[in-house]
């Protein structure tokens, strides 16, 4: 009888074990890759290919649900930042008269006063054009970004003191943008009705609202298609000062 390290076998079994060895390592280590891999993508959320957080919808208003509460946390942080600035700063009689000028006009201190408010919404599900005007496409029948970017227009062309989009106030680098059927807003979704509120003299705004070329085509839509135009007179109204991020984030060049 042959000895077994002499086998042919002998050596090729030990081989085999040995690769097999290897293999199992190796796919521990990739398991473990994928791991960590995934622990860094996800970052706290779930990363299932569950269809609801496919939604790019979905996103949207869970990120606008963070802002706001990033936008209330902010606000009261900037409200102790200003309560303890007031204390005994030094600051002159002009100097206290200059910054709460600069706060008023930067829409950061609450505005009061008589105002004008204006609801767009869009048509009804089940509307039908008017006799005489073509039927409607989908578009004909939803708001768009440059009907409330002429509704603030015409606002600011009438002199308001101060505007607010839904709940928020406006500032000089607010940019009023939709995406689809939704109104994003300083980093917050809205959907409509959309309704905007100006501070100022009633009778001013209501005619630069009715002065506007892009406000009159709109009225179009509105009896051609049910689009929804609404404007109220509010006798007095506190608008609150802006309390957001004032911070400007731009491009960079590569280095």
């Amino acid at each position: 009888m042959s000895n077994s390290a002499d086998s042919p076998q002998g050596p090729d079994k030990r081989f085999d074990w040995r690769f097999v060895r290897l293999l199992t390592a190796a796919v521990f280590a990739l398991a473990g890759l994928i791991f960590v891999t995934s622990f860094n993508t996800a970052k706290g959320t779930n990363i299932r290919t569950d269809a609801s957080m496919l939604k790019l919808s979905d996103l949207i208003q869970q990120r606008s649900t963070k802002n706001a509460d990033l936008d209330e946390s902010t606000g009261a942080v900037r409200d102790d930042v200003d309560a303890l600035a007031r204390r005994d700063d030094g600051s002159t009689k002009a100097e206290d008269a200059r910054l709460a000028a600069l706060e008023k006009a930067s829409g950061t201190s609450p505005v009061s006063g008589p105002a004008v408010s204006v609801t767009l919404n869009d048509a009804p599900p089940n509307a039908q054009a008017a006799p005489g005007y073509p039927e409607p496409q989908a578009n004909d029948l939803v708001i768009h970004q440059q009907d409330l970017q002429a509704v603030v227009n015409a606002l600011w062309q009438g002199g308001a003191r101060g505007i607010q989009v839904m709940d928020q106030r406006l500032i000089s680098t607010s940019a009023v943008r939709c995406v689809g059927n939704t109104l994003i807003l300083q980093g917050r979704v809205y959907s409509p009705p959309y309704k905007v509120t100006a501070v100022g003299d009633r009778g001013a705004l209501k005619k630069a609202l009715a002065e506007s070329p892009a406000i009159q085509n709109y009225q179009l839509y509105v009896k051609a298609y049910g689009l929804g135009w609404k404007v109220d007179e509010r006798k007095a109204v506190t608008l609150p000062g802006y309390s957001g991020t004032v911070d400007l984030h731009y491009a960079k060049p590569v280095q």
